[in-house]
């Protein structure tokens, strides 16, 4: 896995970026051809509403350059419906698969959890003792609570990194005390559509240029994702 900042967004099959990124005459089964072109990573969400195969993700490493980096979603049966209990047999599947499938290109596993789930010790616990370490994980939290001195401890002690969020409802800082920095901008004030300005997007920057860093941008309901990767990208050269 290479070491310098990654940047990428969380989709790129959009209409909204047809005209803005996407050629017009370009149909959209080169769109991903195209994005690779311009990006050197890609946050895989789908595997996050559907539970992948190894010939899935193999599809997707072929499409793919050499030196590309996928990060992977892990399925929302996972993290959403069993919330880690009772998934021994689905995380050593998931794990497998992901690895099978994107081999070097494989960047980080990441386990994003709901709001609804709140910090508790017995929950921090369950997801130490269910993560696979030969991976790069990387857990999202969506509740507040999980921003704490004790989470970042055990984090820092198992090498898991804590996902660094711009989100409307939950903390901006962007934490450097764990294996890698990686960062999911989803838009703010509104969720999925918002721009970050240049001031923003430089800061981010600043803040990555010393470790290696994974900074995907969610706010894709609109143009302002790709838009955000472009401009950050040039401010990183």
């Amino acid at each position: 896995m290479k070491t310098n900042t990654l940047i990428g967004c969380s989709s790129f099959n959009n209409r909204f970026w047809k005209g803005v990124f996407y050629p017009e005459n370009l149909p959209s089964k080169k769109w991903f051809e195209f994005y690779c072109q311009h990006f050197d990573t890609y946050e895989f969400n789908g595997s996050f509403y559907k539970f992948p195969t190894v010939r899935i993700f193999q599809n997707w490493y072929e499409k793919a350059p050499e030196n590309f980096i996928f990060s992977v979603k892990a399925p929302k049966e996972i993290t959403h419906i069993r919330k880690f209990e009772d998934c021994t047999v689905l995380l050593k599947d998931f794990y497998e698969i992901s690895r099978l499938g994107f081999r070097e290109k494989l960047g980080c596993i990441l386990f994003q959890f709901p709001p609804s789930y709140v910090f508790s010790i017995e929950k921090l616990e369950n997801i130490v003792r269910n993560l696979n370490y030969e991976f790069e994980n990387v857990v999202e939290f969506r509740h507040q609570s999980w921003w704490n001195q004790e989470v970042w401890d055990v984090f820092k002690h198992y090498k898991i990194t804590f996902c660094c969020v711009s989100h409307p409802n939950l903390p901006e800082t962007i934490l450097k005390d764990f294996p890698l920095i990686y960062i999911r901008l989803h838009g703010v004030p509104k969720m999925f559509y918002s721009s970050y300005d240049s001031d923003k997007l430089l800061h981010i920057k600043n803040e990555t240029d010393s470790q290696t860093s994974f900074v995907y941008f969610n706010n894709t309901a609109s143009e302002a994702g790709i838009l955000n990767a472009l401009q950050l990208k040039e401010l990183s050269i």
